[in-house]
């Protein structure tokens, strides 16, 4: 008989999970302020108490500094999740912390819109401003 795989064991660790790099490129306009906006509508990770898919949109928006994000490390990134098991709340301050430490842009704010299971959708909403 299969044991069915548990993910939930992997959320104590999750701030330390190792992600693909996320790489950026010079931004040749640090002097203007102005709003990159990026959806995946296509988002996928595991419950990690059924072990089932769960899908999403996920918008990133953020106001460059000295990088930009470049798209396909992005793109790269995001499919990591797909194996991953982990709780909504956890992948969307995952993916705000991975961005920051990427590109250190002077805001950002990263919104996962959860498709319904067992009768509830869920919408994960975190912001993050650059200290000056």
């Amino acid at each position: 008989m299969k044991m069915k795989r548990s993910y939930e064991d992997q959320q104590e660790n999750i701030r330390s999970l190792k992600t693909p790099k996320i790489n950026v490129w010079k931004n040749k306009y640090p002097d203007k302020e102005y709003t990159v906006f990026l959806q995946i509508p296509e988002f996928t990770c595991i419950c990690p108490k059924t072990g089932l898919p769960d899908f999403a949109i996920i918008r990133v928006e953020y106001g460059p500094h000295k990088y930009c994000l470049e798209l396909k490390s992005f793109k790269m990134y995001t499919l990591f999740f797909r194996n991953v098991g982990i709780f909504h709340e956890h992948v969307v301050n995952k993916i705000l912390e991975d961005i920051v430490k990427a590109c250190s842009p002077r805001w950002l704010r990263v919104v996962g819109e959860f498709n319904v299971r067992g009768g509830i959708k869920t919408e994960v909403r975190v912001e993050y401003k650059r200290p000056h």
